[in-house]
C-alpha cells in the first residue's frame, strides 16, 4: 500500500495511539517521525519501542524547540490526549501542515462497521460489554479506540472483525471531520474535563461531534432525557431511572419497547447505571440482527472490568469496594446510587476546578463518613464536615485504616474518589490498585 509514498507525516504523541498511526502512516507508504515533548526518562519505554520499530523519534527539550517549516510535513497525526491549541501543535498548523486526529486518521483508512460510545460515565464497561456480547454471540469484536487498542492500531493490524466496539473520548471528537459510526450511544453528559475545556458548553460541544455526520440509515441511542441532537440517524432511548423511553429496567426486569426481555438477577453487573449500559448495549448490537434473549444469555458470563463498583473483599461484616474509575462527581453519585448499604466514602484526589457543593444531597443520608484523600483533601473536608463525620487522610493505606476504623458491621466501604488520580498515581488504575493492597493488608 503505497497511498502516502513520498509524504512525510509528524505524528505526535510517543504513546499508544501515537505508536498506532505511526505504524498506519508507514503501512501506507509514508515517511514518519514521531514527536512528543515528554521527559525521555519518563516515557523511555515508549520510546523504546518506536527506535525498536526504526521509527525517527524527536522528544524532550530537542521536540520543544522545534521549528517548523513550510513543506517539511505533509500532514501531522495528534493523539488525543494532546490539544491541538497547545505550543507543539500549533508548531506545524502554523506552518500550514494539515492537522488530523488519530482516530480520524484511521476512520478514513478502514471500512470495518463500529459502533461508537461515548459519555461522561461508563464508556469503557459500556465498550467492553458490547465487544463481549458481539463475540459470545459469534460476530468477531474488539473493544478499541479511547479503551484497549487504538483505532489505528486496530486497522494496522490487518486483523478482520465483523464489528468494532470504539469508545469515544470529547478528546478524540474534537478534531473529526468525517468520522460517524453505524451505531452510536450517548451514555449521560455531567462535569468532567473543565481542566481541559474553558467551560461545559465547550465539553458538551465535543462530545456532541459524535452524531455530527450520522445519516438516515444509522442508529443513535441516547438515554432518556439528555438534551442532546442525534442528527440525521434514528434515535431510541434507554433508561433505568423510570423515564419513559423505548428499553427500559424497571423492579429487576429489562424491557425493550414494552415486552419483557428477561431479570438481571443472574447477571454480575450492579447498580442502575450498569443496567443502562446492559440496556445500551444491547440495543446496540440488535442493530447487527442479534437477539434480545441470546444476548442477555451473553452477558451472564460477562465479568464486570476492575476499579467499577469492584467487590475487593468482604472482612468483619463490612465489604470493601474499589471503584477507582470514578474520576468526577457523576461517576461518584452514580455508585452511592446503586448502593443498598450504610456507606463509609473515600473519595479526592486531583483538583480538577470542579463544584463539590451538588455532592451534599448525595452525601446526606446513606453515607455515614467520608474520608478525604489527595491534593483536595482539606477542601473536601472544610466543604462537608458541616454534614457528616469527615477525616483526612495522608495516604491510600491511611485512608483504608481510618474507614476500617470508624465503619460498623453490614457497611460498605467504597473508594469512589470524584476525580482523577494523577496528583498521587499514574493512573485511577493505579489507585485502584493501591486500595486493594491496603484493604487486603487488614488483619
Amino acid at each position: 500500500m503505497s497511498r502516502f509514498k513520498g509524504q512525510h507525516f509528524a505524528i505526535l504523541g510517543a504513546g499508544r495511539s501515537g505508536l498506532g498511526a505511526a505504524r498506519l502512516a508507514r503501512l501506507h507508504g509514508a515517511d514518519v517521525t514521531v514527536f512528543d515533548e515528554g521527559d525521555p526518562q519518563k516515557i523511555k519505554a515508549a520510546l523504546n519501542q518506536l527506535q525498536a520499530e526504526s521509527f525517527r523519534v524527536v522528544s524532550g527539550l530537542e521536540a520543544r524547540d522545534l521549528l517548523v517549516k513550510s513543506g517539511d510535513f505533509q500532514r501531522v497525526i495528534i493523539s488525543p490526549g494532546l490539544d491541538a491549541r497547545w505550543p507543539l501543535p500549533k508548531k506545524f498548523t502554523d506552518a500550514g501542515v494539515p492537522l488530523e486526529g488519530e482516530m480520524e486518521f484511521a476512520f478514513n483508512l478502514t471500512d470495518l462497521p463500529m459502533i461508537s460510545i461515548t459519555g461522561t460515565n461508563g464508556k469503557s464497561t459500556c465498550t467492553e460489554l458490547i465487544a463481549h456480547i458481539l463475540n459470545a454471540c459469534g460476530l468477531k469484536s474488539v473493544p478499541c479506540g479511547n479503551h484497549g487498542m487504538s483505532l489505528s492500531e486496530v486497522v494496522s493490524s490487518g486483523d478482520s472483525y465483523d464489528v468494532l466496539a470504539l469508545e469515544v473520548s470529547s478528546f478524540q471528537l474534537e478534531t473529526i471531520k468525517h468520522f460517524r459510526a453505524k451505531v452510536s450511544l450517548w451514555l449521560n453528559f455531567a462535569p468532567d474535563h473543565l481542566d481541559r475545556y474553558p467551560g461545559m458548553d465547550e465539553y458538551f460541544a465535543a462530545k456532541s461531534r459524535i452524531f455530527e455526520n450520522v445519516t438516515a440509515n444509522d442508529v443513535s441511542i441516547v438515554r432518556a432525557g439528555e438534551p442532546v441532537s442525534s442528527g440525521a440517524a434514528k434515535r431510541l432511548t434507554f433508561s433505568a431511572y423510570g423515564s419513559e423511553a423505548n428499553a427500559t429496567y424497571s423492579t429487576g426486569e429489562f424491557f425493550i419497547q414494552g415486552q419483557l426481555i428477561g431479570a438481571a438477577s443472574s447477571l454480575r453487573l450492579r447498580g442502575k447505571h450498569n443496567m443502562e449500559n446492559v440496556l445500551a448495549a444491547m440495543m446496540a448490537c440488535n442493530v447487527f440482527g442479534l437477539t434480545y434473549p441470546d444476548m442477555l444469555k451473553a452477558i451472564e458470563s460477562y465479568e464486570p472490568p476492575a476499579h467499577r463498583c469492584e467487590l475487593v473483599r468482604e472482612l468483619n461484616e463490612r465489604e470493601y469496594i474499589n471503584d477507582s474509575k470514578a474520576t468526577n462527581l457523576h461517576a461518584l453519585e452514580a455508585c452511592i446510587g446503586s448502593m443498598d448499604r450504610p456507606i463509609v466514602l473515600i473519595a479526592g484526589g486531583k483538583d480538577k476546578q470542579l463544584d463539590y457543593s451538588p455532592l451534599r444531597s448525595s452525601l446526606n443520608g446513606q453515607v455515614r463518613a467520608l474520608v478525604c484523600l489527595g491534593e483536595i483533601r482539606q477542601s473536601l473536608h472544610d466543604m462537608f464536615s458541616d454534614l457528616l463525620p469527615c477525616h483526612v487522610a495522608t495516604d491510600m493505606a491511611d485512608a483504608v485504616q481510618i474507614a476500617a476504623s470508624i465503619s460498623l458491621p453490614g457497611d460498605s466501604i467504597i473508594l469512589s474518589p470524584g476525580t482523577s488520580s494523577f496528583d498521587m498515581y499514574t493512573g485511577y488504575g493505579q489507585r485502584g490498585d493501591a486500595f486493594r493492597v491496603a484493604v487486603n493488608a487488614l488483619l
